[in-house]
This record gives C-alpha cells, structure tokens and sequence, in this order.
C-alpha cells in the first residue's frame, strides 16, 4: 500500500524522475483516468484531450465497446503464441486486407515502428536494397525504421544505420521520378507528415508514384502509422486517392491505447515473408485483435462521417478567428496543424495546458490537433473560442 501523499502529482514526478531512463524529459503531469475526451489528472484536474495519446486514443479514454471486447476476449484466452490462431485475429486480418486491396495479407505487431520494421524486411525480399524515403518524414525509433527517418536529430546518435536508403523532397514528383531505378526496392511516403508539422502531399503525388514504383518494378511503401484507421476520415487514407499500394503500415488508433499495429502486403508483395524470415511474440494476439475489431465496429458505424464533418469544421472555424498569428489550418479529419506566423508553439501548448487543453506543437510553429474521433463540434467550440487568448498569452 502507498504510504499518504504518495500519489499526489508532485511526489510522483519525482519518483518518476529517480526511475525512469531520461528518454521523454520530466512529464507535465501524471493522468491518472480519462473519460470519453477528457483527462483528469493525479490532483483532480480535469483537462479536454485534443492530442488523444497522439493520435492513439481514436473512441477517445474508456470506451465502454473496447473495454467490453477486451475483458471478454482476456476473460477466455489473454495469449498464445503464433504457432496458433485465433478467429478474432483472422477477422482483424480479413478486415485490414479488404482496405488495403484485393490480394491483401497481414502481418500484426505491437506498434507502427514494428509494422515499419517488417515492411522494410519485406522489401529486402525483393533482391534490391535502394529505398527512396521523404526529407522530414518520420517512421520510428529502432533501427530499421530509423534508417527510413529523416530527421537529422534522430538518426545520427546511431548512425551507421541500415542503407542503403535514399532522401528526396516531399511532394516532388521530378525529385522522386530522378531518384527511383532499377535498383530500388521501395519507395515509403506518408500521405500526410504528422512529425513535420501535419504536412500533406500534393494532390495527384500518390498516383504519380503508383505509376513511377510500377515502372521500375519497385514497391510503393505507404506509411499509415498515424494517417490511418479513420483519423482523416477513411480507414486508409491512400485508398481515397484511387491508389493501392504494395505496403502499408497501420497503428496507433487501430487499438484505441492497446498496443496492436499491422503490415498489410498487397498482392505480389503479399507473397514475399516466408516462415522463418520474421515474427512477433505478442504481435495480433487475442486480446489486441478484441480491441482493434471493436475500433474497426465503432468506425463503420458512423464514426469517419463526423470525422470528416468536424474535422472541416474546425480548420474553418479557426482560420475564421483571422487572427494575425494565424496563417493556416492543414491536414484531414481530424489530423490538422495550425500553422502559426512565429516559432510561439511549444509556449502556446504549455499555455493550453495551464488552461485545460492537452495539444503538441510538433514544429515550433504548429500546433498539432488530434483529438478523439468522437469528438463533436460543440466540444471543440471551446477551443477556438479560446484559442486567441493562448496566442498572446504565448506571445507575451
């Protein structure tokens, strides 16, 4: 038992701090429930969650659907190894592989690092080693999915990483076409940069790469970690544009906060992992596979229609504040970067906090909304109407 005041915030920050390798910097806070949008913190502070554990949280903090399906499915069979299946998990796989395109085959993992691991073995099979990846993309921290990370910052702590990877532009088509031959494997994009500011492609770039990637007989990679399962308004964002690609690669709200992702090989590609040439311990096992099917059942039952509704919503209702440090809203759904007109953002996500609101800022000028899927108008109205005020209290 905890001896008294062993769990008010501040005590455990410190216990944090003696315990924890450095790897995240101090927490703000300590959480210690959430229900539907909201955060309550460990001293009682309650707090409108517009980060949603970064994307993760897509039915927002204890939904009853995912609480249900996951004490069921861990009341009968928690875990077995992949030796052996279970029929929870072969629907989770049918369901992915009929988004993703026709002759579609999946591979479960613990997280969209893991799902980018195991496309990038995948694209070894090929017999080629070039991959072509985006300036300013981010696909994870180990070490395969590091070598596809852009961001000097990252990468270079742990350099030599695995090669032989390639970096062009994002959204230049002339630059990809001028890079992509007979010697690439794969080409990895994401339709929208979360880590690089909620940064979107340019329409029509998908398709080009399609065409690009066939023609020289390479794989078009496509990295939904954080785009996909409906945070923009489709199950896979891609898809909406027409285009079906060779990998994709599926996590963060497939599981609602249990750990669960996905790479989904699409036809030829489908065929390449072999018995032997990968696994994963705990990767779709029951419990996860019960979480992720009640996310996918919440998500067809309307869920993606007010995605799209609030989504567009908001960005308009934002960049009508016309307010000076304002220059746009980006992104899809319910993925959307404010970008601001000066490096304020990591003042203004602490302003926010101080006043209730949980947001990122994942470049110095802009702010990073992704709140629950749920969410409605009238929850977010708030926010905008108290957006103004955390600018010039961020501008000082």
């Amino acid at each position: 038992m905890s001896e008294p005041g062993a769990r008010d915030q501040n005590t455990i920050l410190g216990r944090y701090d003696a315990v924890m390798m450095n790897a995240f910097g101090s927490p703000k806070r300590v959480f210690s429930h959430g229900e539907g949008i909201h955060l309550v913190d460990a001293d009682g502070n309650r707090y409108v969650d517009l980060l949603a554990g970064i994307a993760v949280n897509s039915l927002g903090h204890n939904h009853a659907g995912v609480t249900a399906a996951i004490t069921s499915q861990l009341s009968r069979l928690g875990h077995v190894s992949n030796f052996f299946a279970t029929e929870g998990q072969v629907r989770l796989a049918e369901r992915l592989a009929a988004a993703a395109g026709e002759g579609a085959r999946v591979f479960f993992t613990n997280s969209g690092t893991e799902a980018n691991e195991a496309a990038f073995k995948v694209t070894r099979l090929t017999g080629r080693t070039h991959i072509v990846a985006m300036e300013g993309s981010f696909h994870g921290r180990t070490m395969g999915a590091l070598a596809v990370t852009h961001t000097p910052k990252y990468r270079e702590p742990f350099e030599p990483l695995p090669g032989h990877v390639e970096f062009v532009r994002f959204g230049d088509v002339d630059a990809l076409r001028g890079a992509v031959n007979d010697k690439t494997a794969a080409v990895l994009v994401e339709p929208i940069q979360g880590e690089n500011g909620i940064l979107p492609l340019p329409a029509g770039y998908l398709a080009e790469a399609r065409r690009i990637t066939r023609d020289a007989g390479a794989l078009l990679w496509v990295d939904e970690v954080q785009t996909g399962i409906g945070r923009c308004g489709e199950l896979l964002l891609h898809r909406a544009d027409g285009v079906t690609a060779d990998l994709v690669t599926v996590a963060k709200g497939l599981g609602n906060g249990f750990p669960v992702g996905a790479c989904i090989a699409v036809r030829d590609a489908a065929m390449l992992l072999q018995p032997g040439n990968h696994g994963s311990t705990f990767g779709g096992n029951p419990v996860a596979a019960a979480a992720a099917n009640a996310v996918l059942d919440e998500l067809e039952a309307g869920v993606l229609d007010n995605v799209r509704q609030v989504g567009d919503w908001f960005a308009a209702a934002v960049e009508g504040l016309r307010h000076p440090l304002i220059d746009h809203v980006r992104g899809r759904g319910l993925l959307r970067g404010i970008v601001l007109g000066a490096d304020i953002g990591p003042a203004v996500v602490d302003a926010a906090l101080a006043a209730g609101w949980v947001i990122n800022a994942p470049r110095s000028n802009v702010l990073r909304i992704a709140p629950p899927l749920i969410i409605t108008q009238g929850e977010l109205q708030p926010f905008v109407d108290a957006l103004p005020q955390l600018l010039e209290s961020a501008r000082g």
